[in-house]
């Protein structure tokens, strides 16, 4: 049952009203006038007003009631006078949703018109209380992003940011009204910011996913030019009239400093193992070399059975001073020779080689500049390993290592004519990438894997250049 106030002077009109109303089974509440009404009337009660005469009061008591909380959900019917078609426009103008002239007269018509204003009434109200719903649900949302600990991104499809919270706002310095509107790549470093839009049109093109649903660790970007180790998670949301990206991210610039340094620690002692090899069992094994060649000289020039015995116990020593040199360069593969990281991948093609009977193309250009000396051995070890895939798992006959360094980043990518990684490598990748992955984080750099079926695989590691 509708609850419904008829307001307006006594007439023939007002009582046609109220008994069409009462028919339909609303519950009406009478006023005379305007000025009858009480000031405290709870207007919440009713969701339809009938205005049976129309006058400037009651077209500025229209006005006031659309201003209230209330009276917007409360739908509005007039019966205008065909002789004053003024009114018409005046109360229209005033917030009336139906004006009912002729039909007043014309019980079944009126009855039709009721109807109507009864459905208007009735959507209003579901209209009103899932407004209040859906700004209940975004002040819960809003005030969850805001507090939560972790920053929170929303983007397009165009990677433009549509918001940023409180938490982005703390980690990458900038505030919210600086970033928001403006492209995403703002909050990356060369060379990942030119390869975004990139990965967007491919994605929205092929539907290939790299890092939605995924989530992967990344550069990050503040607006100090500083950069940053992230965890970057990345959810879609398709809505009707939109399609928007959420990242969560998450700063491990710890998680990485302690990992750091226990690969720090680890890369010293296997530095010290590598150098007393190399200047310890080294040098002592050179010597007894000597002074067992020298014996075997002077066994054989005196005619000693044990002759031939000492010239084999020399080669052995020899065989094992070479074995205690190779091991030293595995163990410090960039240490020993004066071109570092170049010198110890052209021992690793000569290697290689020789060892898997493949043939191994070896490109490096752009002056190699290490701030870290542990990113040369990080990027020995990839190239190693990514060498060691190519042979063991895709069965390749050609691999090819390109090392190159620019002024904004220095890249290291191994191609090989194999068969390429296995279904869902990805997911169910072996120990050989997630280490590869590891190292390339170690040093602030990101780790690709390009796969062809049966053609090869390409893996890409890039390591951003920090300009002082």
């Amino acid at each position: 049952m509708l609850q419904t106030l008829l307001i307006g002077e006594p007439t023939s009109i007002k009582d046609i009203m109220l008994n069409a109303l009462t028919k339909r089974k609303h519950k009406v509440t009478v006023f005379d006038s305007v000025g009858e009404i009480p000031e405290n009337l709870d207007y919440s009660k009713y969701s339809l007003t009938v205005i049976s005469s129309v006058s400037e009061d009651s077209v500025q008591f229209c006005r006031e009631l659309r201003l209230k909380p209330t009276g917007k959900r409360m739908a509005v019917v007039t019966v205008v006078d065909p002789n004053k078609p003024e009114q018409l426009d005046d109360i229209v103008d005033a917030g009336a949703d139906q004006c009912i002239i002729e039909s007043i007269f014309d019980e079944k018509r009126l009855h039709v018109r009721l109807a109507f204003a009864e459905k208007m009434a009735q959507e209003k109200v579901q209209w009103q209380i899932t407004e209040q719903q859906l700004r209940e649900s975004e002040a819960r949302a809003r005030s969850i992003l805001e507090t939560t600990v972790d920053a929170v991104i929303t983007i397009d499809t165009r990677g433009t940011i549509k918001s940023f919270n409180k938490a982005a706002e703390k980690l990458f310095l900038y505030s919210s009204t600086e970033v928001v509107g403006k492209n995403v790549k703002v909050l990356m470093p060369d060379p990942y910011k030119s390869e975004h839009d990139d990965y967007m049109d491919h994605y929205l093109e092929t539907g290939e996913r790299k890092i939605i649903g995924i989530g992967r660790e990344v550069t990050g970007r503040k607006k100090d030019g500083s950069t940053f180790p992230m965890y970057l998670a990345v959810s879609e949301v398709k809505l009707p009239d939109q399609h928007i990206f959420t990242g969560i991210v998450r700063d491990i610039s710890e998680q990485r400093r302690l990992e750091q340094e226990v690969l720090r620690i680890s890369e010293h002692e296997r530095q010290r193992i590598g150098q007393d090899l190399h200047d310890g069992l080294g040098q002592m094994l050179t010597g007894i070399g000597l002074i067992t060649k020298n014996l075997s000289h002077q066994l054989a020039s005196n005619g000693h059975e044990l002759a031939k015995e000492a010239d084999e116990i020399s080669s052995l020593i020899k065989e094992a001073d070479e074995h205690a040199r190779t091991l030293a360069r595995g163990l410090v593969p960039v240490e020993f020779e004066e071109k570092g990281l170049e010198a110890a991948l052209e021992r690793l093609k000569q290697n290689a080689e020789k060892l898997f009977d493949i043939e191994f193309t070896l490109d490096v250009s752009g002056k190699l500049d290490f701030d870290d000396a542990t990113q040369a051995i990080h990027l020995y070890r990839i190239a190693q390993e990514g060498v060691s895939n190519a042979v063991k798992h895709g069965s390749s006959t050609k691999v090819a290592v390109h090392l190159a360094s620019t002024e904004k980043h220095i890249r290291l990518r191994v191609a090989d004519n194999g068969s390429g990684f296995a279904e869902n490598w990805d997911t169910k990748g072996g120990l050989g990438v997630r280490i590869m992955q590891f190292r390339a984080r170690l040093i602030g750099g990101n780790l690709e894997v390009s796969d062809i079926p049966d053609k090869g695989a390409i893996i890409t590691c890039t390591i951003p250049v920090i300009n002082q």
